[in-house]
């Protein structure tokens, strides 16, 4: 009976450190994130200028509104309190440390992916990506 146990331990730590050596990803699935990735922020950007020129004349015009001159009190008085700087100052410190965490979890997600799913699901989600690229192009462009 104690040597069912010895080898369900055994077997179970085995298993264990073989879960804890992730695959690390190849540099052409790193490339091709980064590549997927600045296109999709290029995207977001082509956006954000769309709307910030399409707002601007209405935020102008709002300028001179009674309830946007309190509004703008109000964000600047908020600004000045030490409570607001102190939770910016901690806000930024977290984002900061959290850098290096996301890079570790995405490589060790896209090296997962690579090893384990790639070969299974690896066509149909380039397919799947490429036409998503197509729709996005007529609707959102990069350029």
């Amino acid at each position: 009976m104690n040597a069912k146990y010895v080898f369900a331990l055994i077997l179970v730590l085995q298993v264990s450190m073989s879960l804890c050596a992730l695959p690390e990803p190849s540099p052409e699935m790193v490339e091709l994130y980064n590549t997927h990735k600045a296109t999709f922020m290029k995207r977001l950007m082509n956006f954000y200028n769309k709307v910030h020129a399409a707002a601007t004349p209405v935020v102008e015009g709002v300028r001179d509104n009674e309830r946007s001159q309190d509004v703008r009190a109000f964000a600047e008085n908020l600004q000045s309190k030490p409570e607001y700087q102190a939770f910016v100052k901690v806000a930024s410190a977290i984002g900061q440390e959290a850098i290096p965490l996301v890079d570790r979890a995405r490589t060790a997600a896209l090296g997962v992916y690579e090893h384990y799913l790639r070969p299974h699901i690896g066509i149909t989600l380039g397919k799947g990506i490429d036409h998503a690229k197509s729709i996005l192009d007529e609707v959102l462009p990069a350029e």
